[in-house]
């Protein structure tokens, strides 16, 4: 079983390439959540190729752009703001650290803590990471009209709104599995 684009065969858009992407057949009742991780397997691709013209990891411009934004943060608090485990935020500022763009300090009002913050040498790459941003953008939206871009962002919205309300509810698997094998959910 295949989901693909509007006509099998014709890529979007006239550019010639083929869309169509084979879905498992376990994966047929679910073509919005496969569609899903496709998109997001290629974005963070394409993403990645350009973050490392500029000496980025995927993930680690989001780091930089809060610091940039905000200022010094507690780790822990960076851990919040990305929505991220305490491990990988840890190698991650480790590896922004090692390259120059972050470094640590005491926090002023908590000696167990310490502030990240944004190096000069990362001021110097804010640029270049909006310039990878808007290139990301204008690679995904492609042909996409004002309105196409408007509405395909207030249906991403409504798709992460439904999932940060089924984690707060504590949807998860075990029931989608409870209730596939017989069981109550």
């Amino acid at each position: 079983m295949t989901q693909s684009t509007p006509e099998a065969g014709k890529g979007p858009a006239g550019i010639g390439q083929e869309a169509t992407v084979p879905v498992p057949a376990a994966a047929s009742g679910g073509p919005v959540s496969h569609a899903i991780f496709r998109l997001a397997r290629l974005h963070r691709m394409f993403a990645g190729q350009l973050l490392r013209r500029i000496g980025l990891h995927p993930g680690q411009e989001l780091v930089m752009m809060h610091l940039w934004e905000l200022g010094p943060q507690r780790q822990t608090d960076l851990v919040r703001l990305m929505d991220s485990d305490a491990a990988t935020m840890t190698r991650t500022v480790r590896r922004l650290e090692q390259a120059g763009f972050v470094r640590r300090r005491p926090s002023p009002t908590d000696k167990r803590a310490s502030l990240i913050e944004p190096t000069a040498a990362s001021h110097a790459l804010r640029r270049q990471v909006e310039q990878v941003w808007s290139h990301l953008e204008d690679l995904s939206t492609a042909g996409l009209s004002d309105e196409e871009r408007t509405a395909a962002l207030h249906t991403l919205e409504r798709l992460e709104q439904n999932l940060v309300r089924a984690a707060a509810e504590g949807d998860d698997a075990g029931a989608a599995g409870a209730t596939a094998t017989g069981g109550a959910a």
